[in-house]
């Protein structure tokens, strides 16, 4: 008797009909990018050492971020033009190529740099692992797949830091990026291997949206520069001008032929336009508790560098964990995993301006369980969501949104997070006093952006004719 394939969603279902290779290959991709964007924060004091330039720390992240963004608007377009296979296989090698020139940079320019290839090669290899599951997955599967990456991402945000320690400590930071220029080359090799030939080849007559993307880089340039101005006047009008280009982007967008994001993006009465403002506003409301919480555990609980930054990271634990525990949930249990994970998130976040300046390890702990928990429920479902309500090439353009959304919330968030600590005091040194407000206001000021998200996360889910 032939053997049929399962059809129910199932992790057994995942890698049937020959899916398997491509499911390894895309948490390779991802793997790769996440751990690389990881690995500057246990590095950087050496690399100060070594090429100076301390000044210049936050654009280590900052210039893999902006390439990052770049990259997954464009990727969905390139995927098309190009094929799934060519276009990742160029994009990995890309990212091993900056990690290449950082390795061997003799300063800092060409180390940061480097980076931005990074984030761009990075970048776009994510964004073409979400086109690949967008195309090459069925609905049916999806929340187990998305739950897979959420699981990479957290995998890569407890080992990513300890890679990057481990060779500072040994002396040789260096080679922290020859380790993820060696592991690029093989996605470049697997992906040439392992993804499918035939439709996927590309189309030639693709074009790329440049008035979307001139837009996008000009205002997540504004959003970064925003993190090093001089006071908060300058810094909140940087983040609001960012913020303006990324929505007339948005607005643009609807209107051009050629398009970064599905039709009907721009508008809160459609699954697209409602799903991408909640994963926005969601990942904007979250940023403040990762960037800022190592540094105020330091100073108020006492805690090493390693010890608090394990301590924030709960909250990627927690995202994994409760993304798996979920995954397999159908009929009205996505819809009501969506608005609940918003609602945790939101408590998460206020949960974080009360036990931060109280300087409570146990709140803070708790504090990243409802924040990550609260993605870990609703993040599957929602992409889910929106792929479903697409069909062709839209499917393609949506799925490589979803990595823009949340890249470009990343960065707006960072910034909100910077401008906020900035008048709490934290530009002139962290003291305990300045250590409390930052722990204090990066929350509280960012609580009505997690409401927001919350009224998307409903409006997502309202019923449609």
């Amino acid at each position: 008797m032939a053997m049929v394939a399962r059809q129910d969603g199932s992790w057994a279902d995942v890698i049937g009909e020959g899916r398997l290779p491509r499911f390894v290959l895309i948490c390779m991709g991802v793997w790769i990018t996440a751990a690389d964007s990881l690995v500057t924060a246990t590095i950087m004091p050496s690399v100060g050492a070594d090429l100076g330039g301390y000044a210049y720390f936050g654009w280590a992240t900052a210039g893999f971020l902006l390439g990052s963004v770049m990259a997954g608007a464009s990727s969905g377009l390139l995927a098309l033009r190009f094929g799934l296979r060519r276009a990742t296989s160029a994009a990995a090698l890309l990212c091993a190529a900056g990690c290449v020139l950082s390795a061997m940079g003799p300063d800092m320019a060409s180390f940061l740099f480097g980076r931005v290839l990074q984030g761009l090669g990075g970048g776009w290899v994510v964004g073409f692992c979400s086109v690949a599951i967008g195309l090459l997955f069925p609905d049916r599967v999806l929340p187990r797949v998305y739950a897979a990456i959420t699981g990479i991402w957290g995998v890569a945000s407890l080992l990513g830091p300890l890679v990057g320690g481990i060779f500072a400590d040994l002396g040789i930071w260096r080679w922290a990026f020859w380790f993820f220029a060696i592991q690029a080359v093989g996605v470049a090799w697997a992906a040439h291997v392992m993804l499918p030939k035939g439709e996927q080849e590309g189309d030639g007559a693709a074009r790329l949206a440049w008035p979307q993307l001139g837009l996008i880089a000009a205002g997540v340039a504004a959003i970064g520069l925003a993190d090093i101005a001089d006071d908060f006047a300058r810094s909140l009008l940087m983040t609001a001008g960012g913020v303006a280009l990324l929505l007339m982007m948005v607005w643009t967008d609807g209107r051009m032929a050629v398009r970064l994001l599905p039709r009907g993006s721009g508008s809160m009465m459609s699954i697209p336009g409602a799903g991408f403002a909640t994963m926005f506003l969601m990942t904007v409301a979250s940023m403040g508790f990762a960037i800022y919480g190592p540094a105020i555990l330091q100073t108020l609980a006492g805690l090493s560098a390693l010890t608090a930054g394990y301590v924030v990271a709960v909250e990627s634990v927690a995202w994994t964990v409760l993304g798996l525990a979920v995954a397999h949930l159908t009929g009205a249990w996505p819809v009501r995993m969506i608005r609940l994970g918003a609602v945790v998130a939101t408590l998460g976040v206020l949960l974080s301006a009360v036990a931060f300046p109280a300087a409570s390890v146990a709140g803070v702990v708790a504090a990243g369980v409802l924040l990550g928990g609260g993605f870990g429920l609703s993040w599957a479902f929602m992409s889910q969501r929106i792929l479903a309500s697409l069909e062709g090439e839209e499917r393609a353009i949506g799925a490589a949104g979803m990595t823009t959304v949340r890249l470009t919330g990343s960065a707006v968030g960072a910034a909100a997070a910077g401008a906020i600590a900035n008048i709490a005091g934290f530009s002139q040194g962290l003291s305990e006093a300045s250590a409390r407000e930052t722990g204090l206001w990066v929350f509280a000021l960012i609580l009505p952006v997690a409401l927001a998200g919350v009224w998307a996360a409903f409006r997502l889910t309202a019923p449609r004719s």
